[in-house]
């Protein structure tokens, strides 16, 4: 395992990280003592970041994640959890106000539930889960963690930024208000590459990349029998519903046509590709078995990402909200 340092903060963190969403069962169900167990199996392979939520299983990730944070004799693990607006912004709106979207009774409010569901003293770091540019004037949050930061109930603050609008961390990143920023990074998410990274670097903003594998488009074993598959309700079933699947697939299929001379897999393009950014921290696919882990972590070696492929990724950019 490689590591990296998490911006300014001083922790060295796994550069693959562990996503914990589908271990709260949105994504299908899920077995506890599986996903545990997993956890532990990922800490004891030298993970040492866990990026979660409160609106995974309704707060049943984080309980899952406290379960194995107590099992855990080892070295520390850095969790990072997240608290949702009390109102979502529209998703076509370009500019969504902050202000009220996290009031301080909310604040403290979610802080202590996640601490008790975490099983943990103080949580090291809490996300905004949602981001909206007027943030930097609308200072109602800040001051909120700030004092919950003085109170010795959270370390570090993080933003996590809107599903296909990362320039709209890149004033945040230049202004240092914040210590980590989320954002969507993959082969067919391309654009932070080329302008939040480097507006981070001054202030030392640490950044953590969320979807490398697209939600696991990107891992390349899709089929035109899959989306059968999958539970009514659940993420995947949502998210890629009506034309949405076929359309993933075929820009898959060509991915993979291109990735196949360099690359035995899609998925080790695609974990690559993310880690060949030095300004990222640590990228956060989601795991629920013990191969997973193997998957993701035999990437971790310091391979640089062919500069001939690299060149060629940018006609497969594309801008969608599959999370709408």
């Amino acid at each position: 395992m490689r590591y990296r340092e998490f911006g300014r903060t001083g922790w060295k963190v796994s550069e693959v990280a562990f996503g914990a969403w589908q271990i709260g069962g949105d994504w299908g169900a899920v077995d506890d003592m599986r996903s545990v167990d997993t956890l532990l199996y990922a800490f004891g392979k030298g993970i040492n970041f866990v990026d979660t939520a409160e609106v995974y299983g309704k707060g049943h990730s984080e309980e899952v994640i406290g379960r194995a944070l107590r099992a855990w004799q080892g070295d520390k693990i850095y969790v990072a959890t997240k608290v949702q607006p009390i109102q979502w912004p529209n998703a076509n709106d370009d500019h969504p106000a902050m202000r009220g979207r996290y009031p301080d009774w909310y604040l403290r409010d979610s802080v202590e539930k996640s601490l008790k569901r975490l099983g943990v003293e103080r949580l090291d770091m809490m996300q905004l889960h949602s981001w909206m540019g007027d943030g930097l004037y609308a200072l109602d949050w800040l001051e909120s963690l700030n004092r919950l930061r003085a109170e010795g109930k959270i370390d570090k603050i993080g933003v996590s930024l809107r599903d296909f609008r990362p320039d709209e961390g890149i004033d945040l990143a230049r202004s240092g208000l914040v210590d980590a920023i989320q954002v969507v990074y993959n082969l067919f998410e391309q654009r932070p590459r080329h302008g939040l990274f480097a507006a981070g670097e001054p202030t030392s903003t640490a950044f953590i990349a969320r979807v490398p594998l697209d939600s696991g488009a990107l891992v390349g074993h899709w089929t035109a029998d899959t989306y059968a598959r999958w539970a009514p309700g659940s993420v995947p079933h949502t998210m890629f519903r009506e034309g949405r699947f076929p359309d993933t697939l075929d820009r898959v299929k060509r991915l993979k046509k291109l990735c196949a001379p360099y690359y035995p897999t899609l998925a080790e393009a695609a974990i690559r590709y993310v880690l060949d950014s030095r300004q990222v921290s640590t990228l956060i696919p989601g795991m629920h078995t013990r191969a997973e882990v193997d998957m993701n972590l035999v990437y971790s070696d310091g391979q640089v990402f062919p500069a001939e492929l690299l060149a060629q990724l940018g006609e497969h950019l594309w801008i969608r909200n599959y999370y709408q």
